[in-house]
């Protein structure tokens, strides 16, 4: 996993980044990425440095409109990219012709071919392989190969959202395939992308990775057969920085240019800083489809009870949190859908700050309070719960202290456990290795179904080699029936009914427990021109082609 470090890449951490010439770009990030296999473990560390290096078919930009990347022509029912279909068992569905742009080609000099894209699509078909998201893969029952540079998917399903294939990556089938027919249970663990990460033939983007140091560095070169609009730099190196203020030291002390809003300083350390070095960067805050939340343990019995969890809401003064921890550069999540997307539903359940409430609901769940304040249950075992987090994520790890505090107050022991963001999203919640609550973000893209933290057919297992991101383990068969019918509802209006009914049932259930909804900070060098915060899952990094120096 992540082999060796470039001689370039020394050169660059010896030098400071303010001496360095403009060609070069050092940005801080706060996270590692547990694999980089662009199917397998997503991870918004991941997702930003892929950025620069692959290019899926389709994204959203910075104005959340879809558009092609490695595609030619987004399909339409329109320009007869998209046709209706029925499927041989008789089902409504749909073929979709995607053309690769021409001139896309591995930085080994192979091109990107249909034969990559067929690659992806059987490997992610393979109940063992552990792809994401498996919905994908099942309902996309057939791919035809046509050419060099064009592939027609056939679907079993009509959706709103046809056209989007952000996840739908190619893989070079020249490096893999061996690999994955091998051994596709073991493949995840032996995927290239791992074992020689710095293989030119992995990446497509107008960069590819030329040096690692696991947890510390990743450096990026441009990819000398990228026939798009030529990036400004020359090299980009981006060191990761786990605790954020030795991030924010490091950006002081020109060791890196540029923080990453995506990965970056919580707003409220950003803010501080902006007050105190305003005139030495430029500032940016984006609001987006960024859900901080508490994932839940359901089959916790401290947690099983919905009363519990909407006591430990109830508890949990997040008004506050957000004006005093943010500055009141964040907003307070109700739902898991965020004001701005279009499909947000007012006049839901809410839990406002309420200790006498949040009292009454645990009295009610079985847990008294004993004879030192401590709430234990019928057999007198004390109500201890673990809250987990990223390790040195300043603001999570203040959300947590505060947090602990309320909850003491209402007779909930709160044990901190925190783990380095490679071990938390790599192993701990993606194995469903936590036992009460990990807090963490999931970001999204305009109008997403969240059938892959909601459905029951997403929890993730040994089985399912992991795959699913419902680390929750929650079920509920009207939650199932709602994230099947809605990608299929073509009429905005009455799937705005669906979107309504959904988190009415989210705010009663709490599969997972709202916090806010998170702002990026993003803190540019006063001479770069050209980024544009997305605020959503495909990040700025996509269009790394537009960065310029002033």
């Amino acid at each position: 996993m992540r082999r060796r470090f470039a001689l370039a890449g020394l050169l660059a951490l010896a030098t400071p980044a303010s001496a360095q010439p403009a060609r070069d770009l050092t940005i801080g990030i706060t996270q590692y990425p547990a694999t980089w296999h662009p199917n397998i473990e997503p991870m918004a560390a991941k997702a930003y440095v892929e950025g620069f290096a692959l290019q899926p078919l389709t994204a959203y930009d910075a104005d959340w409109k879809l558009g092609c990347l490695l595609c030619e022509t987004l399909p339409t029912l329109e320009n007869g990219l998209a046709v209706r279909e029925t499927t041989p068992d008789g089902k409504p569905g749909i073929r979709l012709t995607y053309r690769l742009r021409p001139g896309a080609t591995w930085a080994d000099g192979r091109p990107v071919t249909a034969d990559d894209l067929r690659f992806a699509w059987e490997a992610g078909r393979h109940a063992e392989t552990g792809f994401g998201p498996a919905e994908f893969y099942r309902s996309t029952y057939a791919l035809e190969v046509v050419d060099a540079r064009t592939i027609i998917l056939h679907q079993d399903k009509l959706t709103f959202d046809f056209a989007a294939m952000g996840d739908f990556m190619p893989l070079p089938e020249h490096l893999e395939r061996p690999r994955w027919q091998a051994d596709p249970r073991g493949y995840r663990s032996r995927t290239a992308f791992d074992t020689e990460t710095t293989n030119p033939g992995l990446w497509n983007g107008p960069y590819r990775i030329a040096a690692v140091t696991p947890g510390s560095t990743i450096t990026l070169e441009r990819n000398q057969h990228w026939n798009g609009p030529a990036p400004a730099f020359r090299r980009i190196t981006i060191r990761t920085v786990e605790n954020t203020a030795a991030l924010e030291a490091q950006l002081l002390a020109g060791q890196v240019d540029m923080i990453a809003g995506e990965l970056g300083l919580p707003v409220e350390q950003a803010a501080a800083l902006e007050r105190r070095a305003g005139s030495r960067f430029r500032f940016a805050y984006r609001p987006g489809l960024i859900f901080e939340h508490m994932d839940v343990r359901l089959d916790n019995p401290l947690l099983a009870d919905v009363r519990v969890r909407q006591a430990l809401l109830h508890a949990a003064d997040r008004a506050q949190i957000v004006a005093r921890l943010f500055e009141g550069k964040q907003s307070v999540a109700d739902s898991l859908v965020n004001p701005l997307d279009g499909v947000h539903a007012e006049g839901l359940p809410q839990y406002p700050y309420d200790p006498a409430r949040a009292n009454a609901l645990l009295d009610q769940a079985g847990f008294p309070r004993g004879p030192d304040g401590v709430r234990r249950n019928a057999a007198g075992e004390r109500f201890q719960l673990e809250l987990m987090t990223t390790a040195g994520n300043r603001g999570r790890e203040a959300v947590q202290q505060v947090l602990q505090g309320m909850w003491r107050q209402v007779g909930i022991e709160t044990r901190i456990r925190n783990e380095t963001p490679r071990v938390f999203f790599g192993e701990t919640v993606s194995r469903r290795r936590y036992t009460g609550l990990a807090m963490y973000a999931w970001i999204s893209a305009p109008e997403n179904v969240p059938r892959t933290t909601l459905h029951s057919e997403e929890i993730p297992s040994a089985a399912r080699n992991w795959s699913g991101q419902n680390s929750a383990g929650y079920v509920n068969p009207e939650m199932d029936a709602l994230l099947e019918a809605l990608p299929l509802e073509l009429d905005r209006d009455k799937r705005r009914v669906l979107w309504r009914r959904l988190q009415e049932i989210y705010a009663r259930d709490l599969p997972s427990l709202p916090l806010y909804f998170r702002s990026d900070a993003h803190i540019w060098p006063t001479w770069l021109d050209g980024v544009r915060p997305t605020g959503h899952q495909d990040a700025s990094s996509h269009w790394v082609w537009e960065w310029r120096v002033r």
